[in-house]
């Protein structure tokens, strides 16, 4: 498969794509799901695509996380923020608007640059214990570290949680975001699994990492973002979990996350799947309905490439961040246009390949009932947003 935030100009369009293996393993030690090729991470992203301000949605989550932190750890002017992979300054500028002092580290320049502009420190590196080391002895230890969707991202995950583990110190609290590997499995998630996600964590997993370096899991909720994830909170031992954190071990344990069994129906799963949405496709051209896509997302293109789509199946994918626009998706080549494409263009059917966002999406495109248009969304099942009896060519 092809790197999925690799993008590519339309004058590079007869080149082949770089591709990798993409394998997702189960260790039978520990249970953490890892691939089993890694691409370097300075190819994937020290130049990235993914802004996170792009999302509403996104925006008014992040939003209430630092509410409420702010709220719960009575942070003020004499406190620190650290976030790791802090993106484009989404959350942290709530920090900044409440005047409490904080830093970003984040590998991609092109994306800190857009967070310095907003007002949000942030500094280009990727994150380690070296780095923790050096955040201390130039600010102290912060009050609180965030690391959300970042836990995936990493390589070397020992070096990274050794340095959550120092950058916290003895009182920090750390909060990290992770989408959930038991739902991943349960829901056929398998778009989720591409190479910058160099891992897929159950709380059975981390809490063997984060135990191995003096961390220990204190409390654990459960989120709808990213079809179903885990914020979890952590602090140096000595303090007890709370019962959520409990009940959430029991479990998956009892749906079998430590069992080989519970991992092996996932890919015949994910066979049905395609065939179903390959099925749905073949079904509507014969009908002469005309496809786009929504959503120039990593999970769709790994659902595209999986389901071997291209240009000729789909017309478009529209999107909002203006960083894909005029671009082709990884291995599909198929063209990245804005929205505004959706309403001139009028398909019949709209696949939103951020199914996590489906919602979202809905409420933007809502005029495509005007002409009879539909949304389709192909994992963890095909369904359609929009019913339609009868399937009709469009008169446009």
């Amino acid at each position: 498969m092809p790197l999925a935030n690799s993008y590519i100009r339309p004058e590079q369009a007869d080149k082949p794509d770089a591709v990798f293996p993409l394998h997702a393993r189960v260790c039978e030690r520990c249970f953490l799901v890892q691939l089993d090729h890694i691409v370097d991470a300075q190819a994937i992203f020290s130049n990235y695509a993914y802004f996170s301000s792009v999302s509403s949605g996104w925006l008014e989550h992040a939003k209430r996380f630092a509410k409420e932190m702010i709220q719960v750890l009575e942070l003020g002017k004499d406190d620190f923020v650290v976030e790791v992979a802090s993106n484009d300054g989404y959350l942290l500028k709530n920090f900044v608007a409440a005047d409490v002092a904080c830093l970003g580290i984040e590998p991609a320049s092109n994306v800190a640059a857009a967070a310095r502009a907003s007002g949000v420190p942030t500094e280009v590196t990727f994150f380690g214990l070296g780095v923790a080391h050096d955040i201390v002895s130039r600010r102290g230890h912060p009050s609180l570290v965030i690391a959300n969707n970042v836990l995936a991202h990493v390589p070397d995950i020992n070096d990274f949680v050794a340095g959550l583990t120092y950058l916290a110190g003895p009182s920090g609290l750390v909060s990290i975001e992770v989408p959930h590997l038991l739902r991943l499995v349960e829901h056929t998630e398998f778009d989720t699994i591409y190479h910058e996600h160099y891992a897929y964590w159950s709380l059975h997993a981390m809490a063997a990492v984060f135990e191995a370096h003096g961390l220990n899991i204190v409390d654990v909720k459960k989120l709808h973002t990213h079809g179903g994830s885990l914020r979890v909170f952590a602090r140096p031992f000595g303090t007890s979990p709370s019962d959520d954190v409990a009940s959430l071990r029991a479990t998956e344990t009892a749906a079998g996350i430590a069992d080989p069994k519970f991992y092996e129906q996932f890919g015949p799963r994910v066979e049905r799947v395609i065939g179903a949405f390959r099925q749905y496709l073949r079904k509507a051209r014969a009908a002469g309905r005309r496809v786009a896509g929504y959503g120039a997302a990593a999970k769709g293109n790994t659902f595209l490439n999986a389901s071997k789509m291209t240009a000729r199946d789909i017309m478009f994918v529209a999107d909002r961040n203006p960083h894909k626009q005029g671009y082709l998706l990884p291995g599909s080549r198929i063209p990245i246009v804005a929205p505004k494409a959706v309403l001139d263009r009028k398909p019949d059917d709209l696949i939103i390949l951020p199914w996590n966002l489906a919602d979202e999406v809905v409420r933007e495109m809502a005029a495509i009932s005007e002409w009879g248009g539909r949304f389709v969304v192909g994992v963890p099942e095909l369904h359609y947003l929009v019913p339609s009896d009868e399937v009709q060519p469009n008169p446009h």
